[in-house]
């Protein structure tokens, strides 16, 4: 916690004194004025933590249908080969042409997930280390493109959600159940502080952890708020400085209300705490079955749930997909909603012309994903802005930034908007 790490600073004076001089000097400069510009960004996603979805190829070309996410892959992959896929894959997937596209659309960030096992590898994980000359590229990269990083730490030990995106795939996540989970997550985040403490105006932001399962309740609320506490002060105080950082700490609302986190680690106590939130309309029955229109009118109503937060908030994943239809979206060898192949849904309709290629989309599908992006873009920048998901995807277009640019859907500045009144 924040008091353990600086109360050195300010041991020798009588308590009165002490919350002026903590918000003294907890004082922030962050490398980008979120308080006044809007963040307008895009994933790196799929690129050092592997996602099924994102590039399926990598997955079917194991031919072993139980490598289902970055852990198995390790496990059941013939070492040699895996290492071999995964550092072409590390080269190739995201290179300096792709900070230079962003940037030439009218970006400002991006959000880079990586997980746990670039920096620590303990006894018995299966995972293959080398993704940490990859992040150090990334960063020299949006620094001479002028864009800014948010590190974000997407997979934990024990898993935080036992999604395949944390890198282990299972039925209930474990990290929150273990301190030992804990406490290596605390030095990695420490690690990680360390490395770019210096570096605010490139990597201004580092999130401590990726979609935490709060759903699950208070086993997993009750460690994370801890976990968030003490991320403030690994991150806000990292001992490599004998200052203060300005490195803003990016929590996840774990997929409460933002009405749960009212008041928590709120200014003048605490400086630099922005929230995440997460907005999809796919991972449902009854999101898939909406109309068209009513995935704009959705889109639209969020800035009232987003309104009034006391927090820099800003939606750090969303998309234009409207189905669920992408291959290995929900898992690898797990179908979908849309079309009734995923274990008991109900079909809507077929995914022909709704997922891979743009090139099997038609004119008015199209339009509607513009529509469908603006409104969400109008929406989310009435508060701090945006990042969605992802830049860039093997065969799921509806999903992919680049493909919305090269396709018309994404415009190559983001404030040029064709439907600017579409929420009224």
């Amino acid at each position: 916690m924040i008091h353990q790490v600086t109360m050195w600073h300010y041991a020798f004076l009588p308590l009165f004194g002490l919350s002026l001089l903590h918000s003294v000097l907890s004082q922030i400069s962050p490398g980008f004025p979120y308080g006044s510009e809007k963040v307008r960004g895009v994933n790196l996603g799929g690129w050092l933590v592997l996602e099924p979805w994102i590039t399926p190829s990598i997955f079917d070309n194991t031919g072993n249908p139980n490598i289902v996410d970055e852990w198995t892959f390790g496990e059941y992959y013939d070492l040699a080969t895996a290492t071999s896929v995964l550092q072409n894959h590390w080269n190739t997937w995201i290179t300096e042409s792709d900070f230079a596209n962003i940037a030439a659309a009218g970006l400002n960030h991006v959000r880079l997930p990586i997980g746990y096992w670039a920096f620590e590898v303990g006894p018995g994980e299966p995972y293959i280390q080398g993704q940490l000359p990859y992040l150090q590229n990334a960063v020299t990269w949006a620094s001479q493109y002028g864009l800014k990083v948010i590190v974000d730490l997407h997979g934990v030990p024990g898993s935080q959600n036992g999604y395949d995106n944390s890198g282990h795939r299972m039925s209930y996540p474990t990290w929150q159940s273990n301190q030992t989970n804990i406490d290596r997550t605390d030095a990695i985040i420490e690690q990680i502080a360390a490395m770019f403490a210096d570096q605010p105006d490139v990597v201004p932001i580092i999130a401590p952890i990726n979609e935490p399962a709060g759903y699950d309740g208070s086993s997993v609320l009750t460690p994370l708020r801890q976990y968030y506490y003490d991320s403030y002060g690994n991150i806000r105080y990292p001992p490599s400085l004998s200052t203060q950082s300005n490195t803003v700490v990016l929590l996840h609302d774990a997929f409460q209300p933002l009405s749960y986190w009212s008041g928590f680690e709120t200014p003048p106590n605490w400086q630099g705490v922005a929230m995440d939130t997460h907005i999809y309309q796919v991972f449902s029955q009854a999101d898939v079955e909406m109309s068209w229109q009513s995935h704009i009118n959705a889109a639209c109503a969020t800035q009232s749930t987003l309104s009034g937060f006391d927090l820099w908030l800003m939606v750090g994943e969303w998309s234009p997909a409207i189905t669920d239809c992408a291959t290995y979206l929900n898992g690898r060898g797990v179908g979908a909603r849309y079309d009734g192949s995923y274990p008991g849904s109900t079909y809507v309709g077929s995914c022909s012309g709704l997922t891979g290629s743009a090139s099997t989309f038609s004119s008015s599908y199209m339009t509607f994903l513009r529509q469908f992006w603006e409104a969400q873009v109008i929406s989310y920048e009435t508060v701090n802005g945006w990042l969605m998901w992802t830049w860039k995807t093997e065969s799921a277009d509806e999903w992919s930034y680049l493909a919305g640019l090269q396709n018309g859907w994404i415009p190559w500045s983001p404030t040029d908007l064709q439907y600017p009144t579409i929420c009224g």
